[in-house]
């Protein structure tokens, strides 16, 4: 009698586990039930997704031989290929053997590309002061500030010096400040000293 209750017994907690299996996990398994959560989520919409879209973006300053020189805006865990990607690629007279085109890049960054036949300018974090260790500032690439680091160069001529730029292209010599406005022959021989392009 007793091995007949507990055979019976043994069928009934066999037949409650399958129908607890068939209810939890369909033929499709797992797969089923995790796709609920995802609907709840996608239900919510890019309030949910939009922040880690954000997040992940880095702002970096190209500049030098690069064709749109500026700030792009890059994924996280990019490196400077994608950065000058971002720019429009190097321009023609770029000097990439110069850079590290594998380094990764940080928000916030200044990668530079020199032209050919200029020296290196290291990178720096934005609002540098875009001169070489000895000191000379490069006109293609300084701004404001570094500008102003410049002998008889006050704010009003480094913005006409920026606003020449950005209107004219890059300075292909020194001497080109002479079409800058405020500058004349005496404040030129001052900059000349102290400055590249």
């Amino acid at each position: 009698m007793l091995v007949g209750i507990a055979v019976a017994i043994a069928a009934l907690v066999v037949g409650a586990t399958l129908v607890v299996t068939r209810t939890v996990a369909p033929p499709n398994g797992p797969d089923v039930a995790l796709s609920l959560p995802r609907a709840d989520r996608g239900d919510r919409g890019s309030d949910v997704e939009a922040p880690t879209t954000t997040s992940g973006e880095l702002h970096v300053h190209a500049a030098g031989a690069v064709a749109r020189p500026g700030v792009v805006v890059v994924p996280g865990g990019s490196r400077v290929t994608d950065v000058v990607a971002a720019a429009g690629g190097p321009a023609p007279d770029a000097d990439v053997d110069q850079v590290n085109l594998a380094a990764p890049v940080t928000d916030g960054e200044r990668v530079y590309i020199p032209h050919k036949g200029e020296a290196m300018i290291s990178s720096s974090s934005a609002g540098g002061a875009a001169a070489a260790g000895d000191g000379i500032v490069n006109l293609n690439d300084a701004d404001e500030t570094a500008l102003e680091t410049l002998p008889g160069v006050g704010p009003a001529t480094a913005k006409a010096i920026i606003d020449y730029r950005t209107q004219h292209g890059k300075f292909h010599k020194v001497d080109d400040l002479l079409n800058v406005r405020g500058i004349g022959p005496s404040k030129l021989s001052q900059i000349k000293p102290h400055a590249r392009v």
